[in-house]
């Protein structure tokens, strides 16, 4: 054999040692190295509490275990046009954080190409309480909420499977979906919850009202707020009962029937059940931030607290729906005076709590 030919079987035996050497240094060399350990996915746990003076609540939070990382997801998504056909109109469009997530320009709701709805946007606040939602209790889980908006033709005017589309090609999603639940797969069920986890967090309660129950600093009433709370209790509280200020149910209070947007009669629960003891009843609202979530009722006919005042005393239409509560008397309506009236304004106007309605967390980033 030729030197010349000694020194290419030389070099290629070196090539081949060193060729093997580097595969055992990726780890495919040796079979008995144990394999790395996958990353374990650890969300950061959000610091939910849930306050003194409220009840149980509705919401199972065990199924969906608030995160700061998934909190952040739905709030993005919350804020983000994307959920609407031409990304004209998010959830914060209607649902506006100084107004209790209510909506105060329009009477009733307004959605893509200034289309308008049938009934009044209601707030969203202390949902994790909330047994059914929408005015006739349509919908009884609010991991089903944002479905029927994005869908309604007069609302956000799309499809889920659409929003859902554009959120995975979206350059900015993926990586939030990784962060909040481990991997960046864009499912309905992540969707559903994250915009729900959001929603979770706004909690109201610390109206001067609360302070006043809890007896902390701030929470001393006036001489017209305590008679007002004495009034409420009196009259009102059959059905804006408990610290959530609704009881839940479905009520008639004897609102003259009018016209909806659509031109036909909304008559409320009646259009979910079609049980004739449900007609034109709608859901007790909470009365929470009341001062802010104008208009009032659930076509939003009444502009001021002074106007529904006006309503239940002097023009409650007796009807066979007609609450009970409304006829206590033999008459229908409830009696007050121009002065009782007042106080009982004057304690609404405790339930407003500006530490929520400024809190920054609510606030689009």
């Amino acid at each position: 054999m030729k030197s010349w030919q000694h020194a290419g079987l030389l070099a290629a035996i070196v090539f081949y040692g060193f060729t093997v050497g580097c595969q055992s240094d990726s780890g495919q060399g040796d079979p008995t190295e144990p394999e790395p350990k996958p990353v374990e996915f650890k969300p950061t746990p959000y610091d939910w509490k849930k306050p003194a003076n409220f009840g149980e609540l509705h919401y199972d939070l065990s199924k969906n275990p608030l995160t700061v990382e998934g909190v952040a997801l739905g709030k993005a998504l919350f804020y983000d046009g994307i959920l609407s056909r031409d990304g004209s109109v998010s959830c914060a469009f209607c649902h506006q954080p100084a107004a209790a997530f209510a909506h105060t320009d329009h009477a009733l709701s307004h959605g893509i190409g200034d289309k308008i709805g049938t009934r009044n946007v209601p707030g969203i606040q202390n949902v994790a309480w909330k047994k059914a939602f929408f005015w006739d209790g349509g919908i009884v889980d609010l991991d089903l909420l944002p479905i029927a908006p994005i869908q309604n033709p007069v609302e956000m005017g799309d499809s889920l499977a659409n929003v859902l589309k554009k959120v995975r090609e979206s350059g900015r999603y993926p990586a939030l979906f990784k962060a909040a639940f481990g991997t960046y797969e864009v499912t309905t069920e992540r969707f559903l919850k994250a915009l729900s986890q959001f929603m979770l967090t706004a909690v109201s309660a610390n109206s001067k009202y609360d302070k006043y129950v809890r007896k902390e600093t701030g929470g001393t009433l006036t001489e017209s707020e305590t008679r007002g709370l004495a009034l409420f209790q009196q009259h009102c509280a059959g059905c804006h009962s408990g610290e959530l200020f609704t009881d839940q149910t479905f009520r008639n209070n004897g609102l003259r029937m009018q016209l909806a947007n659509s031109k036909d009669y909304d008559l409320g629960r009646y259009q979910i059940t079609l049980n004739l003891d449900d007609y034109n009843k709608f859901r007790v609202p909470s009365l929470r931030n009341v001062e802010r979530t104008m208009p009032y009722m659930h076509d939003g006919r009444f502009l001021t607290l002074e106007q529904v005042m006006e309503h239940y005393i002097n023009d409650v239409q007796d009807t066979p729906q007609l609450d009970p509560l409304l006829k206590k008397t033999g008459k229908p309506g409830i009696a007050l005076t121009p002065a009782e009236k007042t106080d009982i304004i004057a304690f609404l106007r405790t339930l407003t709590d500006y530490e929520f309605l400024t809190n920054r967390n609510f606030q689009p980033d």
